[in-house]
């Protein structure tokens, strides 16, 4: 490859021979995604519906050394998926590894969501997750492959502002055992979810962190930090190489411990009492 990835502790080659068709491939932590999976002897497929940007990321990929190519395409259009399934096929034979990632988001509170807003996220999301994994089924059962669906931590309590996304990540969660259960035990295709946690210098996050908050989010997090979107891309190579292959049907979480956190007393504060109660009592 042109370039190295020092930080990698994965060898270049686990993915050789392999082949993988990515939906909203062409930008944000999909592209990562594929990025990585080209970076480790993948060959690529990235589907979107903005041509320029599918162009843009060839060209990256490409410069990469990573054997790539994209198709124009819509999640929401059964058509458009059974044209981009058939174009990867005819174009390197198989499909070993499906990425579900096309998402749709915005902020919106739930009273102010119209009937079309809310479609159009269930259509990209669910719907799209659910017909392109049927669409790839027959081509991922003769590879026994692996199907990686893009899910978020939004509806794992819940979040305000976002009763369409949560919907519609729930029920990725739910297709994901389903496919699992089925399709692991008459096929041996694997099936698994990853929810990304707060991750830095995506649209995504500038969609729903307002300006100027994304440094204080971190505080938030406990490891401190803002996620990148290689964490996202080096989690899906673990989790499609044989390393992983006796996992399937659950949501890999990829947050810092993000979800984890609830509102709390300082530090200072709690040891403070601490201290107080403990010469009261005498521990």
């Amino acid at each position: 490859h042109k370039e190295k990835m020092p930080s990698s502790i994965f060898k270049d080659n686990i993915l050789k021979g392999k082949v993988a068709l990515i939906t909203g491939g062409g930008t944000g932590i999909n592209f990562a995604i594929t990025r990585q999976l080209g970076l480790h002897g993948c060959k690529v497929v990235i589907i979107g519906r903005r041509k320029h940007k599918l162009d843009e990321a060839v060209q990256k990929l490409t410069a990469d050394g990573v054997d790539s190519f994209a198709i124009p395409g819509d999640v929401r259009n059964i058509e458009s998926i059974k044209a981009f399934v058939n174009g990867t096929v005819d174009h390197f034979g198989q499909i070993d590894i499906l990425v579900n990632g096309a998402a749709g988001n915005f902020l919106c509170c739930a009273e102010d969501l119209t009937p079309s807003g809310f479609k159009t996220v269930i259509d990209i999301d669910l719907n799209g997750t659910f017909l392109t994994s049927l669409t790839c089924f027959p081509h991922l059962k003769k590879s026994k492959g692996v199907i990686i669906n893009l899910s978020a931590t939004l509806h794992m309590g819940a979040t305000d502002f976002q009763v369409h996304a949560s919907a519609a990540k729930a029920g990725i969660d739910a297709i994901t055992r389903n496919l699992a259960l089925e399709w692991g035990a008459a096929y041996g295709i694997r099936c698994l979810s990853i929810a990304p946690g707060p991750i830095g210098g995506t649209v995504g996050m500038q969609k729903l962190a307002p300006k100027g908050t994304q440094n204080a989010l971190a505080n938030f997090i406990p490891l401190r930090r803002m996620g990148t979107v290689d964490d996202i891309g080096y989690t899906v190579v673990f989790l499609v190489s044989e390393a992983a292959s006796y996992i399937t049907g659950t949501s890999i979480v990829v947050d810092g411990g993000h979800i984890l956190m609830r509102p709390a007393p300082p530090r200072s504060y709690v040891k403070a009492v601490t201290k107080k109660h403990k010469l009261k009592a005498k521990l």
